[in-house]
């Protein structure tokens, strides 16, 4: 009977010891299954790695940027595959089961979930529908979705590129041309906090934005200059 494939989830982190505990605990059913945790501090100033250490498999420290942590934790995992989460986004009690499942059926190379954000704004149920949709339409995830990736194609476009911003929709480009995504509509669920603090329209524009001159070809490094 064949092996069934091993799991290992990347969760990149910088200054996170409001939610990294909790975020990790969801995980723990996971870990007792055999599914591999492992987080990355780009050099948190907090306590953000005291807090992870008790629930993650392995800690690593790279130079800060998501990518650069992502691939640093990539290379250190024994999955054959890899799902990127972020500390503020939680996986539903179904996602790896429908994960496995849906790449199992369709072999497709890496793929992404739904997202839901969790805020009390009823525009965010709005907000999450379009990303689902949009994702559909054009075959680009966004971190948010936590995508996930078979280590063999990962490697084979040299994983996330080394830049400050977009670094999820350029990984997305370069996978589709390996397979379309597998797009489930099983959830998860992302935190408000980014347009909460910022505000939502204001937040919107800016990333409808930065999306924009990025399709139009401006670096990545000037974006991230923009974004900050």
């Amino acid at each position: 009977m064949k092996d069934a494939p091993r799991l290992s989830i990347i969760m990149p982190v910088l200054n996170e010891a409001a939610t990294v505990e909790n975020s990790l605990r969801q995980l723990a059913p996971l870990r007792a299954q055999g599914v591999e945790v492992i987080v990355v501090d780009g050099g948190s100033t907090d306590e953000t790695f005291l807090l992870a250490r008790p629930f993650a498999d392995a800690l690593l420290h790279s130079p800060r940027g998501r990518a650069r942590q992502m691939n640093a934790g990539a290379a250190a995992a024994v999955g054959n595959l890899i799902l990127f989460l972020h500390a503020d986004t939680l996986l539903s009690e179904g996602a790896i089961s429908a994960l496995m499942r849906g790449l199992e059926q369709t072999q497709r190379a890496w793929g992404r979930f739904d997202v839901r954000i969790d805020g009390h704004s009823p525009l965010f149920g709005i907000i999450g529908s379009l990303m689902n949709w949009r994702s559909r339409l054009t075959g680009i995830a966004t971190g948010d979705q936590a995508i996930f990736v078979r280590r063999g194609d990962f490697e084979a476009i040299g994983g996330f590129p080394d830049q400050d911003l977009m670094e999820d929709i350029e990984l997305s480009r370069r996978l589709k041309r390996r397979s379309p995504p597998l797009c489930l509509r099983e959830q998860v669920v992302t935190s408000a906090r980014r347009w909460e603090k910022h505000g939502i329209w204001r937040t919107i524009t800016l990333m409808w934005r930065l999306r924009f001159l990025y399709w139009l070809g401006t670096p990545a490094k000037q974006l991230a200059e923009k974004y900050q």
